[in-house]
C-alpha cells in the first residue's frame, strides 16, 4: 500500500518557529515527506495522520556514549532498531530517520549540537516538517526519579534541565509538548553533578535502564498511536511503583 503525504498545519500554542536558511539537508530528495499521511480506507475515505518529531537529547561523539546524560539517545537508537527506521540523514544540525510507527508518520532526531544548544536542532525540524507542539515528543534524563524509572507527561517545564530550557526556548518559549523523561537518580554524596551525568551506568543501573528502554519504545508506540490517555496515567502508576515488591 502506497503513502501519500500531504501538508497539515501546526495547531495550538501557534509557535512562529524559525525557519533556518540553511537547514536545508544534504540527500533529502528521496525523503521530501511532509505533515501528515494520507491512507485509503475500504470505503474510499481517507484518513489522515500528523506526523510525530521524536526528539532524544544528548551529547555526539564516542566520549559521551553509555553516559547518564546520554539516555535521550540511546531511546532513539532503541526505537530505530525496534521499528526499523534508519538514522541515516543529517538535518538541522541531527541525525535524524524518517519512517513510520503503524500507518503514523515519525522523524527520529538525535541533535548533534550539545545538549545546551538541542533547540537549534529540535526547533528548525519541528518547522520543516511543519509539526503542531502536541506531537513534538522530547525524550530526555531525569534526576529526580530512580535509575530506570520513566515518566511521560503531556506537558510540563524545563525542571532546571538546559536541553529542555534549550528546546523550549526555540519553541518561542511553549511547553506545551510531551515528554519522556528517563530516570537516572541522584548523585551520591557530595559528587559533582556534571561529573554524575557524564559517568556511566554500573552493571545493576545498566540493566535497569536497558529494561527501561525496551519500556520506553512501547510507551512511545502508545502515544503515537492513541495519543494521550487513560493507558498513559496506568503506564507513569505501573513505572512509579515498578520497584516497590509487594
Amino acid at each position: 500500500m502506497s503513502m501519500l503525504y500531504s501538508l497539515s498545519p501546526a495547531k495550538s500554542c501557534t509557535v512562529p518557529y524559525p525557519r533556518c536558511p540553511c537547514s536545508h539537508p544534504r540527500h533529502l530528495a528521496p525523503l521530501r515527506i511532509r505533515a501528515s499521511a494520507s491512507l485509503p480506507e475500504p470505503n474510499g475515505a481517507k484518513v489522515e495522520y500528523t506526523p510525530w518529531l521524536v526528539a532524544g537529547l544528548g551529547n555526539p561523539g564516542n566520549k559521551y556514549h553509555g553516559t547518564r546524560h546520554n539516555v535521550g539517545f540511546e531511546m532513539i537508537d532503541q526505537i530505530s532498531q525496534e521499528e526499523g527506521i534508519l538514522l541515516n540523514t543529517i538535518q538541522s544540525k541531527a541525525l535524524i530517520g524518517i519512517g513510520s510507527i503503524g500507518e503514523v508518520p515519525v522523524v527520529l532526531a538525535k541533535p548533534q549540537t550539545y545538549m545546551n544548544f538541542s533547540g537549534e536542532s529540535v526547533g528548525q525540524l519541528a518547522a520543516y516538517y511543519q509539526v503542531p507542539l502536541r506531537h513534538i515528543l522530547l525524550v530526555h534524563d531525569e534526576m529526580s526519579l530512580p535509575n530506570g524509572v520513566l515518566r511521560l507527561k503531556p506537558k510540563r517545564g524545563h525542571g532546571h534541565h538546559n536541553g529542555v530550557k534549550s528546546v523550549m526556548e526555540h519553541l518561542d518559549g511553549c511547553h506545551q509538548f510531551p515528554r519522556l523523561c528517563i530516570g537516572i537518580g541522584n548523585p551520591p554524596g557530595a559528587m559533582d553533578m556534571k561529573a554524575f551525568l557524564l559517568q556511566k551506568f554500573s552493571e545493576t543501573e545498566r540493566k535497569q535502564v536497558d529494561e527501561a528502554l525496551k519500556e520506553g519504545a512501547e510507551a512511545v508506540r502508545m502515544l503515537v498511536r492513541e495519543g494521550v490517555g487513560s493507558r498513559l496515567s496506568r503506564f507513569n502508576i505501573g513505572q512509579k511503583y515498578k520497584y516497590h515488591k509487594v
